[in-house]
């Protein structure tokens, strides 16, 4: 196992690269979506998004990642003594349609195709995919972790606030579409549309050698903001690896997540899928609670047995990297480094007395 820390887009720079190498990471999951660009967003706390009806910003303008641009970011990275593991989501400029079913969805479709094929020719092994309509949304901010530590969790309610048209995962790709909302649809559509992109990308990720790593809800329940949710339950995952059996066909592993869900028990779970070799890479972050009520809290505090977690990991030759996705922020200057530290330090030592 690898451990790595996920950076955004405006995180790609030598301080957090420095930063990665001097925790003793050694690899980069990097978010190429700008998703903060809203003025009225802080990018200080960019690792706790929070739905809102305005969104968090504007979607790209439609072109690729180039080949050129994954290279030169690869060679930036490897310069610092690390590896790029994955990109973390599509920009919701080129796939709308085909979350929405839209006109456009076959000319999406294409895009993505390629996408992926570029993906590949720059060498970087996982594309994680999050095929939500709302995003992450219906989370609150609060001193929920020790000793008040700010972080993120749940209190009891969902948002019930319709999409505007126009947006997706909570970003505006279209300030032009007319007023309304986009339509309320049923769960089976949403696997409807899920079937569609993955019988059209997994052939060409298998060419292209990329794995996809699906990510589940955030936060897992069935419908957020009037939209259905596709993977709020652990076996929801297995339905999703059965559409398109592949071994390019994987999960992107969010232990918190999986430990919110209302079904299983999140070490079973991680056994289970584990144990298919399905894991691309895994959120290794811990939480307290289940839907509509978890606070995501430190790493060494939470339900999630983390020592248990790696043993199972290891047992089943699981070879991918760990990474902390989000941490609460600690009291002091520099609240995210620090928390990440803390994180990190953690995991390092607990794959140390494993080994």
């Amino acid at each position: 196992m690898k451990l790595g820390f996920g950076l955004y887009r405006h995180m790609l720079n030598d301080k957090h690269y420095r930063f990665a190498k001097q925790c003793g990471a050694t690899h980069i999951v990097v978010h190429l979506v700008d998703y903060f660009n809203n003025k009225n967003n802080n990018k200080e706390n960019a690792n706790q998004p929070i739905g809102n009806t305005s969104g968090w910003g504007f979607a790209g303008d439609g072109k690729l990642w180039s080949l050129e641009f994954l290279l030169d970011l690869k060679k930036e990275i490897n310069s610092y003594g690390l590896e790029l593991e994955a990109i973390e989501n599509f920009d919701p400029a080129i796939w709308h349609d085909i979350l929405l079913d839209g006109p456009k969805k076959e000319e999406q479709i294409e895009l993505v195709k390629e996408q992926i094929r570029i993906v590949g020719k720059a060498g970087i092994p996982v594309f994680g995919y999050n095929f939500s309509l709302a995003g992450v949304a219906s989370r609150t901010i609060g001193k929920y972790a020790r000793g008040n530590a700010e972080s993120v969790g749940m209190e009891g309610s969902v948002d019930e606030t319709p999409i505007p048209n126009g947006m997706v995962w909570n970003m505006v790709y279209d300030n032009n579409a007319p007023e309304g909302f986009i339509p309320k649809i049923t769960h089976d559509e949403l696997w409807n549309r899920l079937q569609y992109f993955l019988e059209q990308i997994i052939p060409v990720a298998e060419e292209a050698g990329v794995k996809m790593a699906a990510h589940p809800d955030d936060p897992p329940v069935p419908y957020v903001r009037n939209t259905p949710r596709l993977v709020y339950q652990p076996d929801m995952y297995q339905k999703l690896i059965d559409v398109k059996p592949s071994p390019n066909n994987r999960l992107e592993f969010c232990l918190g997540s999986i430990a919110e869900m209302t079904d299983g028990e999140v070490h079973d779970v991680t056994e289970q899928y584990s144990k298919q070799d399905k894991i691309g890479y895994v959120h290794f972050r811990n939480v307290i609670g289940k839907v509509l009520n978890y606070k995501e809290v430190f790493i060494d505090e939470g339900d999630i047995d983390m020592i248990r977690i790696l043993k199972i990991l290891k047992k089943n030759k699981f070879e991918g990297v760990l990474i902390p996705d989000h941490t609460p922020q600690m009291s002091c200057d520099g609240a995210w480094y620090a928390g990440m530290a803390y994180a990190m330090g953690y995991m390092k030592a607990a794959l140390a007395s494993l080994n």
